[in-house]
C-alpha cells in the first residue's frame, strides 16, 4: 500500500511539472510585456488635479516640485514672456537658449511639457547633448540649420532644415544644431516634460567637479595627457 501511495505521488508531481513551467513561462511574458509598455509609456507623471503651481519655497521633497496653496495662484505663475525677443548669442559657441521650464513657469508642474528658444549667430552651434528625460521637436523660426542625432548604434541621422520646418530628436539620444549659413537663425524647441534636463557632453566630460581623471580621458579619446590637460583649461569650473 506504501508502495502505490509512493507511485501516485510521484505521477501526481510529474503531471504538474509541465504545468507548472507553463505558468513560470506566461509569468515571464507577462513580466515583458509589462516592462516594455511602462518603458514606452514613461513621461512626466499625470496630473491629479487642475493645477499643481511649483512652490518653489517649499521644503516638502517630491518628483517635481510641491503644489502652492490654490489661494495662492495668479496668472502670473502662468505667464513667460522670454522667448518674445531673440536672445544675444554672445558666448564662443554663437548660441544661445533660453529655457521656458517649470523654473521659468511654476505653472507647468504636472503638465508634462515645456519649451525653449535658441537664437545662433552666423556659425553658431549648439554643441553635442542630451536630455535624458524628454523629447524633442524643435520649429524652424528663421534661418536655416543642420542638424544631427546620433542612435545607440553610432549613426547620425541628418537634416537640413529651413524656416517653418520640424525636426525630432528622440529622447536622450546626443544631438547637436549648427548654423552654417552667413545670417542669424533661431528654433523655438517643445519638450514632453516639466524638466527635460540637459548635459553637454563635453563640459561634462573636461569641466566637472571633481574632476574626471586624466588617465581615463587619454584612453577613451587615444590623445595624450598634454591635450588632455589643454582642452580642460577651457571647461575649468568658474570660481
Amino acid at each position: 500500500m506504501h508502495k502505490c501511495r509512493s507511485n501516485e505521488a510521484s505521477l501526481l508531481i510529474a503531471s504538474l511539472v509541465p504545468l507548472f513551467c507553463q505558468r513560470m513561462e506566461l509569468l515571464f511574458v507577462y513580466l515583458i510585456i509589462s516592462a516594455t509598455i511602462s518603458g514606452a509609456l514613461a513621461s512626466d507623471p499625470d496630473p491629479l488635479q487642475d493645477v499643481c503651481v511649483a512652490d518653489f519655497a517649499s521644503g516638502t521633497k517630491v518628483n517635481g516640485f510641491a503644489c502652492k496653496d490654490a489661494a495662492n495662484i495668479t496668472a502670473a505663475d502662468f505667464f513667460f514672456d522670454g522667448l518674445a525677443k531673440a536672445a544675444v548669442p554672445n558666448n564662443p559657441f554663437g548660441a544661445v537658449p533660453t529655457m521656458a521650464f517649470v523654473n521659468q513657469i511654476p505653472g507647468l508642474n504636472t503638465m508634462g511639457l515645456s519649451l525653449a528658444r535658441a537664437d545662433f549667430a552666423p556659425g553658431g552651434l549648439v554643441t553635442p547633448h542630451t536630455h535624458p528625460r524628454a523629447t524633442e521637436i524643435v520649429f524652424v523660426l528663421e534661418g536655416i540649420l543642420d542638424v544631427s542625432f546620433i542612435t545607440t548604434s553610432n549613426v547620425r541621422v541628418s537634416k537640413t532644415i529651413k524656416k517653418g520646418e520640424v525636426f525630432v530628436f528622440p529622447r536622450a539620444l546626443v544631438h547637436f544644431l549648427k548654423n552654417n549659413s552667413h545670417k542669424p537663425a533661431a528654433v523655438l524647441a517643445a519638450f514632453n516634460s516639466q524638466s527635460p534636463g540637459g548635459q553637454l557632453l563635453v563640459p561634462a566630460l573636461f569641466g566637472s567637479t571633481p574632476a574626471v581623471p586624466d588617465d581615463v580621458l587619454t584612453i577613451a579619446f587615444q590623445t595624450s595627457n598634454e591635450e588632455v590637460q589643454k582642452i580642460k583649461s577651457n571647461f575649468a569650473p568658474k570660481n
